[in-house]
């Protein structure tokens, strides 16, 4: 039997906002509904609704004191403010508990084979949360909750993060730099926020940034001859992928140039892999992405290729 994709949302995602005129904000969701209406390939998804995380589950990747902070700052109205890109209102925290609790469903879902694959589509994202701190628009790691799920309860014992986010994903690297169980393969735009050092890399933890005005070609290139490689060398048993879009041409956050098909063609190499080492086992989660039409659109892609519609 075919099995499907998984699409992962919840309304909660809706309703955490950070102010007018944050590019963080829950049109990014909208768009993606509406592409995928427009798209048609909508109705062949399998959609879920995601459970809130449990504090079990955070603290496989956080400190419970980095929890404490995050409830206890939950405002009943209004907003608190974390950083200055980064608040919470009243809806914040739940969002954010659903955001991770959706990674950790799309990694049940894909390990008992009940879908081939699953999408995220979640808010707030994740990948710059550190074990004790949120910033850059993030809370809770939601990959890093889902990865390390499937490591203490699944019992894998190689997984592998592609991040091809704009952004570099420094919590997730905080998260796992101690970790050998876990390859964290990271293409991002240099010198840029949040201006990591990409020397802290080691021998799992890989650090690719690549130059503004890269394009296409360039990105092309780094996947085949870098990430390709080590994840072949790694063997993982499930990737996980932080599928933000803010690299895209018409998102004027940052200057990677990338389109549409770079997306769908990332895509198709990683499910390759996956199908050749881990049983075709992929869960992608939304980070960044803040043009809206070619969020939408990157994102329709990205799908269609997990989908193989």
């Amino acid at each position: 039997m075919l099995l499907a994709t998984a699409f992962i949302s919840h309304p909660e995602f809706y309703l955490h906002e950070m102010g007018a005129h944050h590019p963080e904000c829950p049109d990014r969701l909208t768009a993606i509904d509406d592409r995928l209406i427009a798209s048609g390939i909508g109705v062949y998804l399998e959609h879920h609704q995601a459970p809130a995380v449990t504090h079990e589950q955070l603290l496989l990747v956080h400190s419970a004191e980095h929890i404490a902070f995050i409830e206890n700052l939950a405002p009943a109205q209004g907003y608190r403010v974390i950083d200055p890109d980064t608040s919470m209102n009243a809806h914040t925290l739940q969002a954010a508990q659903h955001a991770a609790g959706a990674v950790v469903m799309a990694t049940d879902l894909v390990i008992q084979k009940k879908v081939e694959n699953a999408f995220c589509a979640v808010r707030p994202p994740g990948h710059h949360a550190t074990r004790r701190a949120a910033m850059g628009f993030c809370f809770f790691n939601n990959i890093a909750v889902g990865v390390a799920h499937a490591l203490e309860h699944h019992g894998l014992e190689r997984v592998a993060v592609v991040d091809f986010d704009v952004h570099h994903g420094n919590g997730t690297e905080d998260i796992f730099a101690a970790d050998p169980r876990v390859m964290v393969c990271s293409t991002f735009q240099h010198p840029f926020y949040p201006y990591s050092d990409p020397a802290t890399a080691n021998e799992h933890i890989i650090n690719l940034p690549l130059k503004a005005g890269t394009g296409s070609e360039g990105f092309r290139a780094t996947i085949t001859e870098h990430v390709v490689p080590l994840l072949e060398n790694f063997q993982p048993q499930m990737i996980f992928i932080s599928a933000g879009f803010d690299a895209h041409r018409e998102d004027d956050i940052a200057y990677l140039e990338f389109t549409d098909q770079d997306y769908a063609w990332v895509t198709k190499v990683l499910k390759q892999l996956a199908e050749k080492y881990c049983e075709g086992r992929i869960v992608a989660t939304l980070e960044g992405g803040y043009a809206l039409s070619a969020l939408g659109r990157s994102v329709t892609e990205h799908l269609r290729a997990l989908a193989d519609l």
